[in-house]
Formats: C-alpha cells, structure tokens, sequence
C-alpha cells in the first residue's frame, strides 16, 4: 500500500456550503511560476529588447485559438469552473496524513469508550465533509460494507470529476503549440507574399516565430504543470480518502483503537510509521 507523503496538499472537495476548510497557499506552485517567469524574462533582457518578444496578433492567435480550442472540446459548465480549478492549484488544506490519522484514532477512542452514537457530539470540530458524512453514516447504524460502499463511490465519482478539471489544462497545453505553429505558419505566409521589401524579411521571420514561442512557454510552463499539479492532488486525494474509507469501517466494526491504529499507520511515509499518535486521551492517560 503507497504511502502518504509528509506534508500533503490533498484536497481538491468542494465544500458544503458554511464548511470549514483551513486553507493556505501552496508555496510550490506560486513559486515555480514566479521562478520560470523571472527566468524567461532575464533571458530576453540579455537577449535584446525584450518588446521584440512582444506581438499582440501572435498573443491573440495563441490565447485565443487555445481557449476557442478548449470551449469546443469540454461543455461549457466546466469550461466556466476553470478559474476555480486553478485555485486548487494554488491553495492546499494544511492537515497531514498523521494529523488526519490521529483525528481517527481518536474517533475511534471515543466509540470505543463512549459508543459509536458518541461520535456525533464530536462532528461539529470536523472540517472535513468526506469524514462527516462517514461518521453520519456510522451513527445511523449503517454496516461497515455499506459505508465502505458508499464512501467508495463518492470518491470514484470525485477522482472523476477532478480528472476532467485536470483534462482542460492538458488540452490546453496540447492546443496552444498548435495554434502557435498556426501562427507561424499565417506569418510565414504573409511574409513571403511581400517579398518586394527584402529588409522586412527579417522583421517578418521573427514576429512569425513568436506564436511558436508564446504556445511553447504557455504549454510548457503554465498547462501542463498545472495539469501535472492537480494530477498529484487527485493522487494524494485519493490515499486520504482511503484512510478514512478504511478508518470508519473498522471503527464500526469495533475494532480497538490500537488496530485501527496500525491500519491506518500503513499509509503514511515509512519514516513516519514507526512513531505512534499521540492522541488527547493518551495525553490525559
């Protein structure tokens, strides 16, 4: 069973409306992006004037022919849900794989001691939705196959749902090279109808292969990271959930915390296996 990494930035649920969800930025994402850019413009600074990189009719052929590109491929509903998709990208959940185990041992100290029905008086702490509606789930008497069921489902239909958020950004990192050859190919064309002006022929290369250039770099250092980005959320969205998939059937099978425990343990990083939870009972022990 694939570990959890140390420190995550699992989840891409939306939430219910009034949740509470402890967000801060991803700290990666923003500063890859400032990085690459901070790079290419150093780059076209020793490289001349950086307004020869600048051609509107080359930017309009790519942004545009990429976006009308990707509204042709994908119902217009998620098209519309793309500025927040790209906000996961950007802000990430702060709880790690161990706090979210200790949350279960925890909960399952509580069945343990007090009785499943107990559970609920701890759910209004709980930030998480996906974890709310499996303890709902085990206070209502549902059995354990049940719940794995269910909680199963909604996790298949939200990898879902998250791929094909993730799919538009891989569409769009394939669409704006080929629109950006497109470019230089309409450029190259209209240079060379005009081949009275033999000193314009320079001029007219280097505008045609900026599409090339602007459909690379947006491909290349925006797109497909992004795309890359919410594909390991999803990933990582997906063994959290487990956890707590896993979590809640053995709880309500009434399983001792100390099993529900080491089941859990399995999916951290090795290097945090070996270190048990300290929960707020053992504390108080």
């Amino acid at each position: 069973m694939t570990g959890l990494p140390a420190s995550p930035c699992p989840d891409l649920v939306d939430p219910a409306p009034g949740a509470r969800e402890e967000t801060v930025v991803d700290l990666s994402t923003l500063v890859g992006l400032i990085v690459g850019s901070i790079c290419i413009g150093i780059a076209l600074l020793l490289g001349g004037s950086v307004m020869a990189y600048v051609d509107p009719i080359s930017m309009l052929i790519v942004i545009g022919g990429a976006t009308a590109a990707t509204l042709t491929s994908v119902p217009l509903a998620r098209f519309m849900s793309l500025h927040r998709i790209s906000l996961k990208t950007l802000l990430c959940k702060i709880k790690t794989p161990r706090e979210q185990v200790t949350e279960l041992v925890e909960l399952a100290e509580v069945a343990r001691r007090d009785g499943i029905l107990a559970m609920e008086q701890r759910m209004d702490g709980i930030d998480d939705q996906f974890l709310r509606r499996g303890i709902q789930l085990a206070v209502d008497g549902v059995d354990p196959d049940t719940i794995e069921t269910t909680l199963q489902t909604e996790l298949d239909n939200l990898i879902e749902r998250h791929e094909a958020g993730r799919n538009m950004f891989e569409q769009m990192g394939r669409y704006a090279p080929a629109f950006g050859m497109i470019g230089t190919l309409i450029g190259l064309v209209a240079m060379l109808s005009n081949m009275q002006d033999p000193s314009a022929i320079g001029k007219g290369m280097a505008a045609a292969l900026l599409t090339t250039l602007y459909g690379a770099l947006l491909a290349n250092l925006l797109f497909l990271p992004l795309a890359d980005k919410l594909e390991t959320r999803t990933h990582e969205e997906s063994l959290s959930k487990q956890m707590i998939i896993q979590g809640i059937k053995t709880i309500q099978l009434g399983d001792n915390p100390r099993n529900v425990e080491m089941n859990l343990r399995t999916y951290l990083a090795p290097s945090h296996r070996a270190v048990p939870v300290d929960t707020e009972y053992r504390q108080a022990a």
